[in-house]
């Protein structure tokens, strides 16, 4: 059978841990050619699996000259971006998404895919005081999907958001304590925390052909965390 993304080029941002490796892993195991934005890590983050071509691209998606870099660069080197996603980009959750957007739009193709990333927190009204802000971006980005999937929709490029729930890469445990940690775990009923590669598997759904209707949606990534 035929890999579902071959042939399709995907531009991931915040790529080398977590999340954002995952997801570049997964999009390379469908077929796709995967540009994996970084600021610190670079390939090494997608090292020990070689099911698609990687390309390596260092820039700081808080910065426009970084972004116009990082578009300009997969269009020379693939000449087009099919798929567009994003994850945690720290300091630029708005800012940087919608520029993004904004830049890749001429080069992504009618039928194209753009995914950004929010989070669980934004639907839950068990935030902590230092997650208000950003909470807030990420109700934004959903915002922006919604208008962002309207406005492109007639070109047939769907346009969502991914929501994850508490996810256990690396990053996660630094700096929380043990007993926030368990808090966290026991959010969702089935008691644990999630895995990268279950947020990587809906993102590959959300990108690829299967997915033709879904379009500015908000889609919870949570163990049934928050539902509704």
């Amino acid at each position: 059978m035929a890999s579902r993304l071959a042939g399709k080029v995907t531009l991931v941002t915040g790529a080398s841990r977590g999340i954002g490796r995952a997801t570049a892993l997964a999009l390379a195991k469908d077929g796709a050619k995967v540009v994996v934005n970084y600021i610190r890590g670079g390939l090494r983050g997608c090292q020990g699996d070689r099911s698609g071509p990687f390309v390596a691209i260092k820039a700081d998606v808080s910065k426009l000259d970084d972004i116009r870099r990082l578009v300009q660069q997969t269009v020379n080197r693939f000449g087009k971006i099919d798929i567009l996603d994003f994850d945690h980009l720290f300091g630029a959750n708005v800012k940087g998404p919608l520029f993004t957007v904004k830049e890749a739009v001429p080069h992504i193709p009618d039928g194209g895919r753009i995914l950004l990333f929010s989070t669980s927190l934004a639907g839950s009204s068990m935030i902590m005081p230092n997650y208000l802000l950003y909470a807030a971006t990420k109700g934004a980005v959903e915002q922006l999907t919604r208008v962002l999937a309207k406005d492109l929709g007639r070109r047939n490029i769907t346009v969502n958001t991914i929501s994850p729930g508490p996810i256990g890469p690396d990053a996660y445990f630094v700096g929380k304590s043990e007993q926030m940690v368990e808090i966290q775990s026991k959010l969702a009923p089935a008691g644990r925390l999630g895995k990268p590669e279950e947020v990587a598997n809906v993102v590959a759904f959300l990108a690829s052909n299967e997915n033709q209707w879904a379009s500015g949606q908000n889609v919870s990534v949570n163990g049934g965390m928050t539902v509704g």
